[in-house]
């Protein structure tokens, strides 16, 4: 039995520093959106476990999230099942989107089905949150108010779609560094709960705390957001700990040298089911 699941990278529509929390983790405040951009995850049932990968820069070791979330299950339920695990790999690494975490959620899933759903969904979120604080939100209906350290999750209904582009520059930025240098008594202190009522209402406010120590840390994606508001977006914010950017607008037909473009839309799930592949 095999399954071929999509899945999808996640856009933070707004990103709130709260606080320094006593674990050493940060208190968030977040709108989470998954978008069209992913990855494709198969997953087989076999003799022996394999994980291969279309981009040799992901480790298929232990060290992988998919990985990981294959150990939680087995653990867990105790179901030892033995499974070849292919990803073709679209989302850009060490971007702020999410993608590591979204292929864990999905192969959980795929675990799950695999083995008749004997699992109830928020259980394996829980356990998903065991070892990352994104992969929780795959789980939501694909638009959802976190809170915590991502874990906390408040489903909100579908926001109307936008034109999106990702800009992805070549060089990345590791999450825990980006953390390590932000300040979060040092951030305005705005009311992130405000600018979720802006955004369903219709007049969003985009904007990432996260933004300062990113930028502090690599002063190119200062003048890279500039440049794309110069091309005529009307927004350009970063996108968790970085380095993409999430533009509004169509796509200028300037380029800048080394940066990606990649088309993006909102996607959700419904009840009971997993993404479902984009339409082309």
């Amino acid at each position: 039995m095999s399954l071929t699941l999509f899945s999808p990278a996640k856009l933070n529509l707004f990103f709130r520093v709260l606080y320094k929390r006593e674990d050493g983790f940060h208190e968030i405040a977040s709108l989470y959106q998954a978008i069209s951009l992913g990855d494709t995850l198969t997953v087989s049932l076999a003799e022996d476990d394999l994980l291969t990968c279309t981009d040799p820069n992901v480790p298929c070791d232990s060290s992988n999230l998919i990985l990981k979330a294959l150990d939680a299950y087995r653990r867990q339920t105790g179901n030892l099942f033995k499974v070849n695990i292919h990803l073709d790999k679209n989302v850009p690494m060490q971007a702020g989107l999410g993608g590591g975490s979204s292929n864990a959620a999905t192969a959980m899933w795929a675990f799950n089905t695999l083995s008749s759903r004997p699992v109830p969904e928020q259980v394996l979120s829980e356990w998903l949150g065991t070892f990352s604080s994104d992969a929780p939100f795959f789980f939501s209906q694909g638009t959802a108010y976190c809170r915590g350290r991502g874990e906390k999750i408040e489903n909100i209904g579908k926001l109307p779609d936008t034109q999106l582009w990702i800009a992805k520059p070549q060089e990345g930025l590791s999450t825990p560094l980006v953390y390590r240098h932000c300040r979060a008594s040092e951030l305005s202190q705005r009311d992130p709960d405000q600018f979720l009522a802006e955004l369903i209402s219709g007049n969003p406010f985009y904007f990432n705390d996260l933004e300062i120590p990113a930028f502090s840390l690599m002063p190119s994606l200062a003048r890279l957001k500039s440049q794309l508001l110069e091309l005529g977006f009307s927004h350009a914010t970063m996108t968790g700990s970085g380095t993409a950017f999430f533009c509004v607008g169509p796509k200028p037909s300037s380029q800048i040298p080394g940066i990606d473009f990649y088309p993006a839309s909102f996607v959700s799930r419904s009840n009971g089911n997993w993404y479902e592949f984009p339409s082309v």
